[in-house]
């Protein structure tokens, strides 16, 4: 009787343990102030420029992501299939096999591109990740399908990504999938760039983190994308959902290329702010994914109130370039809130360039996008990316990308 009665005790203990370690109640978060991100010698655009930024994204180089390789010696293409009559006609298509090293066995990553057929220029491009697989993005059988392990059926994740109405709306498209340069598994980098690699571009695999290898691979993605003629390389519009979207402010923070930035759902060690205590907390997903970012980010796992950063300054090194934090009412694990107080706390910065950010202090109502330069809305509905999001970033590229 004695041992079932500690049983329950323990049991009971545990379930409260749990009850207390993933927080919803805004009035339980706490009100720690958050790092600096302007020292008081930074006065000028310039100065933040010289001084401040690079101290910045080494803080978050040496704690958080890894080191950034820069673009490897022997990159080559091989052009797999080209397709004229695209998306009822609307489009070309182009597929492309980019090798990231000398020789055909070298690792690749296979990009799929999307044109509008009708146009007399080149046209701006989003780009972004995804995760299963080139064939789901889009219901056209005329895109290829890698025999893998897990054969998602084609267009699988159409919905996510629209490319028909992106296309009608003047757009690219480009993407390839992020397993192409590491699996997303604590054992991915065994058989990824950051092992296979590691000699072309002088860095140890412990050196940087899965996202890292996500992120440098869209700056890959960039390069071939400047070969493009029909692509206009100066408006290219890099974006990212959930852990995508952490890898795509990774990009854009070391990679200046990308014209403009979008964070859909991206939460902890996103866009959201790490020193609240909502939803996913760092050492929850340092936990589940050990891979995600580098070692030194686990010294923070039980107090990242210590932290000498956070993510509103990831935030603030996207600019002077047009920035959307994209949020979802039901999404509170990816915490709302803090994403959008961390776009918020980004503001400064782009005053320096004297550009207005959200305009608002607090964070608006469902479906109401706010800001300018700096943008944010909150819509209604899940951890998701869907055409109301897509719509949305739209009109912020026309706008801040004419």
């Amino acid at each position: 009787m004695k041992k079932i009665l500690l049983f329950s005790l323990v049991t009971l203990s545990l379930q409260l343990s749990a009850q207390e370690v993933f927080n919803y109640d805004e009035a339980k978060v706490g009100n720690l102030p958050l790092p600096v991100l302007l020292t008081p010698d930074v006065k000028t655009a310039a100065d933040w420029k010289r001084s401040r930024r690079p101290e910045i994204l080494q803080l978050f180089t040496t704690h958080m992501y890894g080191v950034y390789p820069g673009k490897p010696a022997h990159m080559h293409t091989l052009v797999q299939r080209i397709d004229s009559n695209a998306l009822g006609g609307t489009a070309i298509s182009k597929q492309v096999r980019l090798f990231l090293a000398k020789g055909d066995q070298a690792p690749f990553m296979d990009i799929l591109l999307y044109l509008p057929k009708k146009t007399s220029k080149p046209v701006p491009v989003f780009i972004g990740c995804n995760f299963l697989g080139n064939h789901t993005i889009s219901g056209d059988t005329n895109i290829l399908v890698k025999q893998v392990i897990n054969p998602v059926a084609l267009g699988f994740q159409e919905r996510r990504w629209e490319a028909a109405k992106i296309i009608e709306k003047g757009y690219g498209l480009a993407t390839f999938h992020y397993g192409d340069v590491e699996p997303d598994s604590s054992n991915g980098w065994k058989t990824g760039v950051r092992s296979r690699m590691q000699e072309e571009l002088k860095t140890a695999p412990e050196a940087w983190s899965a996202i890292g290898v996500w992120a440098w691979g869209l700056s890959r993605l960039m390069d071939h994308l400047e070969t493009e003629k029909n692509v206009d390389a100066k408006r290219v519009i890099i974006t990212g959902h959930s852990r995508l979207g952490k890898a795509a402010l990774w990009a854009a923070a070391n990679d200046t290329r990308f014209a403009a930035v979008v964070s859909n759902n991206s939460g902890e060690g996103g866009a959201a702010l790490s020193t609240r205590w909502f939803g996913e907390t760092t050492l929850r997903i340092n936990t589940r994914f050990p891979h995600w970012f580098i070692a030194a980010y686990k010294q923070y796992n039980e107090k990242p109130e210590t932290l000498p950063f956070d993510q509103h300054m990831l935030l603030a090194l996207i600019a002077p370039r047009p920035l959307y934090v994209a949020s979802a009412t039901e999404d509170l694990w990816t915490d709302p809130t803090g994403e959008f107080l961390a776009a918020k706390a980004a503001e400064p910065v782009y005053k320096l360039f004297k550009y207005e950010g959200l305009g608002v202090s607090a964070i608006p109502a469902p479906d109401h996008p706010v800001g300018k330069r700096i943008r944010y809305h909150l819509r209604t509905g899940k951890h998701d990316i869907l055409w109301y999001d897509w719509e949305q970033f739209i009109r912020f590229a026309k706008e801040e990308l004419p």
